[in-house]
């Protein structure tokens, strides 16, 4: 999918990944600046760019990380053709995914997840999230998108909208604690979920004089993570460097796992823009 629509002198496009389900290529081009910066089709962990495998991934809950990485390739995802409002001015794609016989025997329950990616002449990115039990018994499970924003350093970025929260640290343990600042900056590594978030973030980058906007529904936290210097020589699509200029921030649901008996269906969705700021 690639689409691109002007206003004033601000341009965007969007690309997705057929074999990965993984939204790889989003950014807004504004005169010279690039604030998503293009992602590699295959990496894992990338500076600007969005994985939505890992979230149908958090259904099949317990297995390893080794496993979820060979079962993502069996995977098998079924697009519908590009479509285009021409009344709203939005291009989108409709994409349905269900588990394979190999997958239901780690995890025995039938659903299907449908993704609608939409993007808006004006350069929102729009996606909605729908996973449907076509199971007979109910089941239950954790959603989250990972956005990888492409930031100019991490040291001079700052996130409103998460003030006074309860978060579980995955640094200690999924320990549970109260945000204490006005504004969440970054010195080390992070990680943390915050519960019950108000359903706009904001993202600050002071030296590019932007502000990337957050915004979710049906998904009541947020996660936070870099994985600063140490951690990021450990991720082998990582660069050494490459963790001062990516920033993940995604809605999700952590705390409360979501349940589905026979037939029900669950709506999340994300919405991300990027505006100029002072």
């Amino acid at each position: 999918m690639n689409h691109s629509g002007a206003t004033s002198d601000q341009r965007a496009a969007v690309e997705v990944s057929k074999t990965r389900m993984e939204l790889t290529k989003f950014c807004f081009i504004t005169l010279e600046e690039l604030p998503f910066r293009l992602a590699c089709t295959e990496a894992r962990f990338f500076p600007g760019g969005l994985n939505v495998v890992k979230n149908c991934y958090s259904l099949v809950a317990r297995q390893s990380l080794s496993h979820q990485k060979q079962c993502e390739e069996e995977f098998q995802s079924v697009f519908r053709r590009l479509e285009m409002d021409h009344w709203s001015k939005t291009a989108y794609i409709d994409l349905l995914l269900k588990p394979s016989e190999e997958d239901l025997k780690i995890w025995p329950h039938s659903f299907e997840f449908r993704l609608r990616v939409s993007l808006a002449a004006e350069g929102y990115l729009t996606l909605i999230s729908r996973i449907r039990n076509i199971n007979c018994k109910p089941f239950s499970f954790s959603f989250a998108y990972h956005p990888y924003f492409s930031i100019s350093d991490i040291s001079e970025v700052r996130i409103e909208g998460l003030e006074t929260l309860d978060y579980l640290d995955n640094l200690f343990q999924k320990e549970r604690f109260t945000e204490q600042g006005d504004a969440l900056t970054f010195e080390s590594e992070v990680d943390r979920a915050y519960l019950r978030s108000k359903d706009v973030i904001a993202v600050f980058d002071h030296e590019k004089k932007r502000t990337f906007a957050v915004r979710k529904e049906g998904l009541p936290d947020v996660v936070v993570w870099n994985p600063w210097e140490k951690r990021s020589k450990a991720i082998v699509d990582l660069g050494d460097e490459e963790y001062k200029q990516m920033l993940c921030v995604n809605g999700a649901s952590i705390e409360k796992p979501i349940t589905l008996k026979p037939g029900e269906e669950w709506t999340g969705r994300l919405e991300l823009s990027v505006v100029p700021s002072s």
